[in-house]
């Protein structure tokens, strides 16, 4: 597969960095094992910015994106070498009754806009092209929630990197040349138990979530508990925050009973957000786990790398360069130690339900 500096073409990174959006739809696939199936996918993969932009030439006041990863298995049979330098699957976690789960999924399609018939739309139009060479893993219409809150009543996203910082956050560099302008991106489904939170007093939710309900406001670190959901989550590496760019989103069937938030995370590297998950199911230190996690549990999970958008318009339908075999590992060796030190740990920590684990 050739890469943008080969071609000495301009890299056009994939619209990750963008404004919040009203509407979105996640579509997770799994490519039927046959080789008919990838190169009908290589075809495609040239063609998608042509497809978007037909579909948001309709409305080009709604804003209009998709987003397109792939998987550390799909990686390789798609586009051969090279391959991104920290791709690899979901590192599912472990500890006491915690589990952050790791599901089949080789493509995600990330698409954003103002209108949900615009994101319907192109994910129809994606499925009538490819629908016939892959099989739907998981698919999830999100929608924005009042002024930004998730359907557990707290605002989502107050945090997020803006603008340069954004960028800097979500956006592969110099560290890894030939995927420059691209990101990792990881996708979980969490599932909230609404009855029971709702039953908390809004206090306790407040010191779960580190943050007041009504105003948004942090709370201070006097009053802040080592659980708190946005304690665990601050990543700091020589004094500096690491951050990543997220763009969650509520979804829910009443009728169903079925509530939950739809966390996706956008980074440089995989690193920094799977840190985030070790301290919220294992704890920093072990035991002092997000309790929120006694209201929400993870139902899918998996981990994809974004190429630039003018990698994807460069694909060829030819069968790539196969890629060196190995097993995939984990981003560093640091982290491989404290991951494996710490997951089937059993912590023995009492949830705030009253349960016993």
């Amino acid at each position: 597969m050739d890469t943008p500096s080969e071609l000495n073409e301009i890299v056009l990174p994939q619209p990750v960095v963008g404004p919040l959006t009203r509407s979105a739809i996640f579509l997770v696939l799994c490519v039927r094992e046959d080789d008919d199936a990838y190169a009908r996918l290589r075809a495609f993969c040239a063609d998608l910015s042509s497809l978007i932009r037909a579909v948001e030439f309709r409305d080009v006041e709604a804003g209009l994106t998709c987003v397109a990863g792939f998987g550390s298995g799909a990686w390789d049979k798609l586009f051969g070498a090279p391959r991104p330098a920290e791709l690899h699957p979901f590192q599912e976690i472990r500890s006491g009754g915690r589990h952050a789960i790791s599901t089949p999924g080789d493509i995600l399609f990330h698409i954003r806009a103002k209108r949900i018939d615009l994101c319907f739309e192109l994910a129809m139009q994606i499925m009538d092209a490819i629908g016939d060479v892959v099989s739907v893993a998981d698919e999830v219409h999100g929608f924005r929630y009042f002024d930004d809150r998730d359907v557990m009543g707290f605002v989502d996203g107050t945090e997020n990197p803006r603008g340069d910082a954004a960028r800097a956050a979500a956006i592969v560099g110099d560290e890894d040349p030939a995927f420059a302008g691209g990101s990792y991106v990881i996708v979980q489904k969490y599932i909230h138990d609404l009855k029971a939170w709702n039953a908390l007093p809004v206090e306790m939710q407040e010191k779960i979530i580190g943050r007041r309900k009504l105003s948004d406001i942090e709370l201070s670190d006097a009053d802040k508990p080592a659980y708190a959901h946005n304690a665990l989550t601050n990543i700091e590496e020589n004094g500096r925050q690491l951050q990543i760019l997220r763009d969650n989103m509520p979804f829910g069937r009443p009728g169903h009973g079925e509530f939950g938030t739809y966390f996706i995370g956008y980074c440089h590297t995989p690193r920094v957000t799977e840190t985030m998950l070790q301290n919220m199911f294992v704890g920093n230190p072990p035991g002092t786990y997000d309790r929120l996690l006694d209201f929400s549990r993870p139902v899918t999970g998996s981990l994809y790398f974004v190429p630039t958008g003018t990698f994807l318009d460069n694909v060829s339908p030819d069968a790539p360069v196969a890629a060196a075999e190995k097993d995939p590992e984990p981003p560093s060796a640091a982290f491989s130690a404290t991951f494996a030190a710490l997951r089937d740990t059993s912590l023995k920590i009492g949830s705030l339900k009253g349960e016993k684990e």
